[in-house]
């Protein structure tokens, strides 16, 4: 699977028309069956998106002390910065620092079930008041794509339009802006995984490359265009569809040594409590569904909040430790 078999979709097919907005949706099916990822062009104004990197570029530039002040390890909700080497995938250090934020929601009176922990408020960095403003708007705009792409799915599948919307009230949202420092080893930026909700939207910094897909010939290169997203879907919408459609495992491998690499990955989810509900596929897709994907060492859940606790808990385990202790196993005893 070379760059040039991941497909290409152009949101504007959907305002050309019927036959334009009907292969939209079969286009939309085939990729998320087939690879699990695909090109969006999304027509958004060269300069939003100039001005994402731009901030982002300052916040990193920041003195360390700026960023301490936000530190992830402040929020039991995980927002804020974490440092450079501080998050963990598959056990291993991902060689990146980033910032985390998230629907602002108030706190939960009652965390029961654990995972009700997650919602609460943001850390903006004080020291540069435009950041707030910048990614607000940015997570409200892909949030409005979000609930667009996800009526699209449901039609492609057969389900009513409307199918998914219930558990999105409200969204659950996760934005990323990262930094890949370059490495001498091209070693990992961030580790193989899946994602653990229904999709994302990746946002890439023109001419960079280091996003890898697993595929049956190995790991292969996914470059950027400057012009697109590059979206997948996450481990519930695999759940959803009994397999028909696949979570595909991905990582980054970090940038040649002087240089570095930003991206600003957004993540779209149902209310932490929903349940994601299945979909009644017409015979034919479910005749091809492969059922979901086990692995002990991953349980899928089709409650959004127990697949990212889980996560969560995993990545950052400072952030655990102090805030979610009583959520960790015990020690062996030697």
């Amino acid at each position: 699977m070379a760059d040039r078999s991941i497909p290409l979709l152009d949101i504007a097919d959907l305002d050309a028309g019927p036959e334009a907005a009907q292969r939209f949706r079969e286009t939309l099916r085939t990729a998320t069956h087939e690879v699990g990822f695909f090109h969006l062009r999304h027509g958004i104004p060269r300069e939003v998106i100039d001005e994402l990197f731009d901030v982002a570029r300052r916040f990193f530039a920041l003195p360390e002390a700026d960023k301490r002040a936000i530190e992830m390890t402040r929020s039991p909700h995980f927002r804020g910065w974490t440092r450079l080497d501080g998050e963990f995938t598959q056990g291993q250090v991902d060689h990146r620092e980033q910032i985390d934020l998230g629907s602002e929601l108030p706190e939960r009176e009652i965390v029961d079930p654990p995972y009700l922990r997650l919602d609460g408020p943001n850390q903006w960095p004080e020291a540069l008041p435009e950041f707030r403003a910048t990614y607000t708007a940015w997570m409200k705009r892909l949030e409005e794509l979000g609930h667009r792409l996800l009526t699209q799915w449901a039609i492609s599948l057969g389900a009513r339009p409307d199918h998914f919307e219930p558990s999105f009230d409200p969204a659950s949202m996760m934005l990323k802006v990262v930094r890949y420092p370059g490495s001498a080893d091209a070693g990992q930026g961030v580790g193989a995984h899946s994602d653990p909700g229904i999709l994302t939207l990746l946002l890439i910094e023109p001419g960079k490359a280091g996003l890898q897909v697993r595929s049956e010939d190995g790991w292969l290169d996914v470059p950027p265009r400057d012009d697109a997203f590059v979206v997948n879907i996450g481990e519930l919408m695999e759940v959803a569809t009994d397999g028909y459609l696949r979570a595909t495992d991905h990582r980054v491998t970090a940038p040649e040594l002087g240089t570095e690499r930003l991206s600003i990955p957004f993540f779209f989810n149902p209310s932490l409590d929903a349940v994601v509900p299945p979909v009644e596929l017409p015979p034919e897709l479910a005749a091809r569904s492969r059922g979901v994907s086990q692995d002990e060492a991953n349980v899928l859940n089709d409650t959004y909040g127990a697949n990212l606790l889980k996560a969560r808990l995993r990545a950052h385990p400072d952030v655990a430790a102090r805030h979610h202790a009583d959520l960790l196993s015990p020690a062996p005893v030697s």
